[in-house]
């Protein structure tokens, strides 16, 4: 059987509950889709060999994340009730893609996810699996169990697991476009997180800085210049240079794919400077037809993305027409960073229509 595993409280549960309580021969795969460093990986798969897995496998899913998924947020200038770019929802769809796969790989009879009961992922995970996997069982030891973090962590005391079982404050999930925070005070209608919650922090030396960002035909890539080979290189240079202003942060408010509000802290300083300014760049490039239909377009795009219908053909139609609509967006966007925000102050670009 195949374990999606992240290395967390609940996956590490899953991988020995499943091999020694159920007697399971469990693969688990790791879906890197920009949250972690080699340092980190290797760790990861140290603890998953403790953990008791026949094998562990990494996959490193950071382009094929924004060739797939990613660039058709830039296209459509994605933003989940004009503030969220979509950081975890679409990082998990790709993350449930990558395993789907690698279980048909390992023609494996069943398959495993760490999801609770209460919020989106379980959706995602069930609806891509049940989609590429007819007839393979899909676990879910947490949700099915109705377990609590702390009879997890009894759980795998009890069979020798040593791990940092001291929960944080805030839960963390980073990757290539965005970070998530969730606190105390996103559990609740009023209450911004504090300063110290933010992963990256402000660097108070800095006043504020021109970026230059080279667009060709959507896609970025090349920063003040430098030229990256694939536009996955250029959004994590960005994100070094605007993450040190404190851009991109917010609490964003939704509803969830069960039906219920949720509230949610992101930072994603390189995501939405590059939307706002490929948004920016398509104003003046595009006609006024073409950018009222992508709206619509985006707006549902991002929507049926966020409930997990990534495999729905009418996103392919949609994506589609985003390809369609970028042949002239391209030139350079100028952007002045400053602590906490940012401005987009001009455009050049050949296809400029002012």
């Amino acid at each position: 059987m195949v374990l999606g595993f992240s290395g967390g409280l609940d996956t590490s549960f899953c991988a020995v509950f499943l091999a020694k309580q159920k007697g399971y021969e469990v693969h688990a795969v790791l879906v890197n889709t920009g949250g972690f460093s080699k340092e980190e990986l290797a760790q990861l798969e140290a603890h998953a060999y403790k953990l008791g897995v026949t094998t562990h496998t990494t996959i490193d899913a950071v382009q094929g994340y924004y060739d797939s998924i990613v660039k058709y947020l830039v296209f459509g200038n994605v933003l989940k009730n004009n503030s969220y770019p979509l950081s975890v929802s679409a990082e998990r769809l790709s993350q449930a893609l990558n395993i789907a796969a690698h279980a048909k790989k390992m023609q494996a009879t069943a398959v495993a996810h760490g999801s609770t009961g209460a919020g989106n992922d379980q959706v995602r995970f069930d609806m891509i699996l049940n989609s590429m996997l007819p007839g393979v069982e899909i676990i879910t030891p947490i949700r099915d169990m109705k377990l609590s973090r702390e009879a997890e962590i009894a759980y795998l005391k009890d069979n020798g697991v040593e791990m940092n079982f001291e929960k944080s404050a805030y839960s963390i999930n980073k990757g290539l476009w965005g970070t998530s925070v969730g606190g105390k005070e996103t559990l609740k209608s009023n209450g911004m997180l504090p300063e110290a919650a933010w992963p990256t922090q402000l660097d108070a030396a800095l006043t504020s800085e021109m970026v230059k960002l080279s667009f060709v035909k959507g896609e970025l890539l090349q920063v003040n210049d430098q030229e990256f080979a694939h536009a996955t290189e250029a959004i994590q240079h960005l994100q070094t240079i605007a993450g040190s202003y404190a851009i991109g942060r917010d609490v964003h408010v939704g509803d969830t794919i069960i039906g219920i509000k949720g509230r949610v802290g992101f930072e994603a300083a390189a995501p939405m400077v590059i939307i706002k300014a490929h948004h920016a760049l398509e104003k003046h490039v595009l006609t006024k037809w073409q950018l009222n239909l992508k709206d619509n377009l985006a707006q549902f795009y991002g929507n049926w993305l966020h409930e997990g219908q990534i495999m729905d053909p009418v996103m392919r139609d949609i994506e589609s027409f985003f390809e369609s609509s970028q042949a002239h967006v391209t030139g350079d966007v100028f952007v002045e960073l400053l602590p906490y925000r940012f401005v987009v102050t001009g455009i050049e670009s050949k296809y400029d229509l002012m």
